[in-house]
């Protein structure tokens, strides 16, 4: 186990000091306004926000009398269970730092994630108990299993803020995420207080979740998308409702029995919701769908309004490294179509040029961010910090996001996609996603993805839909100059995913790879 001193210091372009512990303050608004009410529900039943309260406050007492300290890691392999909130707070009141994994991580990468974050404790799920134990030795980490904690969530009165102190430094670090590892080693994104709380309150403000919101979040919680869903229902005094995978077949029932109001979308959850609504019609009270992580296409956006009459739709745009860029209001893609929204109220994007210069409003460039929500780095790796967070003369951190984009005359983001996915083709410049957008265009077609050309392959399409190779490739024609039309197509029943809902390129090269020969 690593003690505090061994952690390194995560400096930030604001001053440090020792404030109230920031992360965990969220919570305390609705349990002081309203300890009665529901705050988390998952399948097996609910907490209000008196009882998550308690039941933090348990785990955190549990984190000091297994000799976790304050910067230690905790690590957490679990579902979407009440338990990960209680523990996300717990971490937090104790002081320590919470790591959270995706019950989808592969061995191989957990394997190098366990080793870089050097967690003083490792939570799992039972099923996951001998491989985590595995790892775990010879260095001896104890692991707790959490359908075995029984967290207390009797009131806990008048008593103190738990931890040493009841207070963080606001450059500790409240939670080490690591990136999905789907083309290279997970790197672990180092997320202070001070960022994650502003982060938090600047989504907030700009969603505007209300108190009698219920939140299905289906989204994965390792996966910042979900987690950050923790903080905005606190924020809001709204109901956060649990659903892992294993119930997605149910997930519109479960939708309706519960009254869910908003719903966090990747574009696999929304073509669920939409076929489940397709076969059950009833009204649901669906208010407001969002959307990061990978982009809804334009017909799946249409499908969501056509099936959830009422139900607005929020595109966002964000990076692991900052949380969240930009946030379009909903339903404002019918008079933007295709931008993702203005910057966060006290943060500013940049589109660079190649020598890191502001190019003018409509020209294409990378994406860059500053603001208070830029995370401190990347979790011991120095190099790569220093590429992605870089520090000007005046002291001010600019994240270059390795994305490409432009920004209308009002500040509006239109996302172009990343650096790997613009390529020249026949002496033309073009881009992966304004060829899969031209692809979803037509008639038939609910899925769309494009492998450039690599290593002496030209770009190959897949599509999934209710159409030939002939129709798509003869209707991409239509709309696009003859250079971007690819000579070679395949129809899929579906497109590999990764666990947050991205579309698995390094499947669908294996496929090429395997099936067909390489084409």
């Amino acid at each position: 186990m690593s003690t505090a001193a061994d952690v390194p210091a995560f400096e930030t372009s604001r001053p440090s000091g020792v404030v109230e512990n920031a992360v965990d303050a969220i919570l305390s608004r609705p349990v002081a306004a309203c300890p009665a009410a529901p705050a988390v529900r998952d399948r097996d039943g609910v907490w209000t926000y008196a009882e998550l309260d308690a039941a933090a406050r348990d785990f955190a007492a549990r984190l000091d009398a297994l000799g976790v300290r304050p910067g230690d890691r905790v690590l957490v392999r679990a579902g979407n269970v009440r338990q990960f909130t209680a523990m996300l707070y717990g971490t937090w009141r104790h002081g320590a730092v919470f790591v959270p994994i995706g019950l989808a991580m592969r061995t191989f990468h957990l394997r190098s994630v366990i080793a870089d974050a050097e967690p003083a404790l490792i939570v799992a799920t039972a099923a996951e108990r001998d491989g985590v134990e595995d790892f775990a030795w010879p260095g001896g980490i104890p692991v707790q299993i959490v359908e075995e904690l029984g967290l207390s969530t009797a009131p806990a009165g008048d008593a103190p803020a738990d931890g040493p102190a009841g207070t963080v430094p606001a450059d500790r670090l409240a939670l080490l995420i690591y990136t999905s590892g789907s083309t290279a080693t997970p790197k672990g994104v180092a997320c202070p207080h001070a960022q994650v709380a502003f982060a938090a309150r600047a989504v907030a403000e700009r969603l505007e979740y209300r108190a009698d919101d219920v939140v299905l979040t289906a989204v994965p919680l390792s996966f910042d998308y979900g987690l950050y869903q923790v903080l905005l229902c606190a924020l809001a005094g709204a109901e956060l409702l649990l659903s892992d995978a294993d119930g997605h077949a149910r997930l519109l029932g479960y939708a309706r029995d519960n009254n869910a109001t908003v719903v966090p979308l990747v574009p696999s959850l929304g073509e669920m919701l939409v076929r489940l609504a397709a076969r059950d019609p009833r009204p649901t009270g669906v208010r407001l769908f969002t959307n990061t992580g990978a982009a809804l296409n334009p017909p799946l956006i249409a499908s969501l309004r056509e099936r959830f009459p009422g139900a607005r739709v929020a595109p966002m745009y964000g990076t692991t490294e900052c949380k969240r860029i930009t946030i379009l209001e909903p339903d404002g893609d019918l008079d933007r179509p295709g931008s993702v929204g203005p910057a966060l109220t006290g943060t500013e994007v940049l589109i660079l040029d190649g020598d890191g210069e502001p190019v003018p409003a409509l020209d294409v460039g990378e994406i860059a961010v500053r603001g208070p929500h830029v995370m401190a780095g990347y979790w011991r790796a120095p190099e790569p910090t220093a590429q992605r967070f870089r520090t000007g003369e005046d002291g001010t951190v600019t994240l270059h996001t390795g994305d490409y984009g432009w920004l209308d005359a009002d500040g509006h983001l239109y996302f172009q996609g990343r650096r790997d996915d613009l390529f020249k083709r026949r002496g033309m410049r073009m881009s992966a996603v304004e060829i899969e957008a031209a692809v979803l265009d037509i008639e038939g077609v609910r899925e769309a993805a494009l492998l450039v050309p690599e290593d002496g392959r030209d770009m190959v399409l897949f599509a999934v839909g209710e159409v030939t190779v002939e129709e798509v490739l003869v209707g991409l024609a239509e709309r696009v100059e003859q250079a971007k039309v690819p000579d070679v197509c395949h129809m899929l029943p579906a497109l590999p995913l990764t666990p947050n809902g991205k579309t698995d390129r390094k499947l669908l090269k294996a496929y090429l790879k395997e099936a067909v020969g390489g084409r």
